[in-house]
């Protein structure tokens, strides 16, 4: 049975910090707490659904426009709190991901909902080039938009080997219908050619992640579970600071090399051409 979109963002947010009320300010679909982690503390943030939202388009746990301008306001707070320390004191930055998609609405276009998803994922990229070690912990869907904004700007993605956790630019129905395909053709597909697959084991062959951690109890954390993401976001942390500030980790990697060749042969040849490298 698929889970409720948000529920586990929620109760993972809760199960970390032990806070599951939005800040005062803050729209209700916004999480964001600071807690600690390991030996030190850390920003937590999370996205979850709001029924109550004037905006209609968000209520299923999308990333809208208060949602993506939130996230940025508590990223850049951190990132002024922390100016001028050394990296070792930088606050590590902890997205927890279940998110559906960005929200796609009249208002939303209207008002410039690209704007604010940019606004966001800059902040997060900003945060990570400045220092801060950011991590994605993704625990149900990380989709579309919706994750781009909230997320995928982490120095390390951490996800949770379940079943229920899908990490992919299109709902299954919506790229049957732009691929002119059934659903049940794309999961086969998905099969043989893994950037296609809906599996998270088929992902993490793209060498895009840091981890694939089995949990018991993901609906449910259980203490035993909580001490293993803890001991996970900590590592994930620690492996930051021996990193670069970009991204090169994700394509710089035994899996990658094997599975995206054509995609690293294209990014070498365009550094010659651009950069002389």
């Amino acid at each position: 049975m698929k889970h409720q979109i948000g529920v586990r963002g929620r109760e993972w947010f809760r199960a970390l910090t032990g806070s599951g009320t939005p800040q005062s300010g803050d729209p209700a679909s916004v999480l964001a707490s600071k807690a600690s982690l390991g030996s030190g503390e850390a920003l937590f943030l999370c996205v979850v659904p709001n029924p109550e939202s004037r905006f209609p388009c968000v209520r299923d746990g999308q990333v809208g426009l208060e949602e993506a301008y939130a996230l940025a306001s508590h990223i850049r707070a951190l990132i002024a709190e922390d100016e001028g320390k050394p990296q070792e004191e930088k606050r590590p930055i902890i997205a927890i991901i279940d998110v559906k998609s960005q929200a796609y609405g009249r208002r939303e276009e209207t008002v410039g909902i690209f704007l604010a998803a940019a606004t966001a994922a800059d902040a997060y990229a900003t945060a990570r080039m400045k220092g801060h070690p950011v991590v994605s912990l993704i625990v149900g869907h990380a989709f579309s938009g919706g994750f781009l904004t909230h997320g995928y700007q982490a120095n390390r993605l951490v996800a949770f080997d379940d079943k229920e956790v899908v990490i992919h630019a299109m709902h299954e129905e919506a790229a049957a219908r732009i691929t002119r395909r059934s659903v049940a053709d794309l999961l086969r597909l998905g099969h043989e050619i893994p950037p296609m697959s809906y599996d998270v084991h088929d992902y993490a062959k793209l060498g895009l992640l840091y981890e694939l951690l089995h949990i018991e109890s993901p609906e449910e954390p259980v203490e035993s579970d909580i001490a293993k993401v803890s001991q996970s976001l900590v590592s994930a942390i620690a492996d930051c600071a021996n990193g670069e500030r970009d991204l090169s980790n994700r394509w710089k990697n035994p899996q990658a090399n094997v599975m995206r060749k054509a995609g690293n042969a294209v990014r070498e040849r365009m550094e010659q051409e651009w950069l002389g490298a």
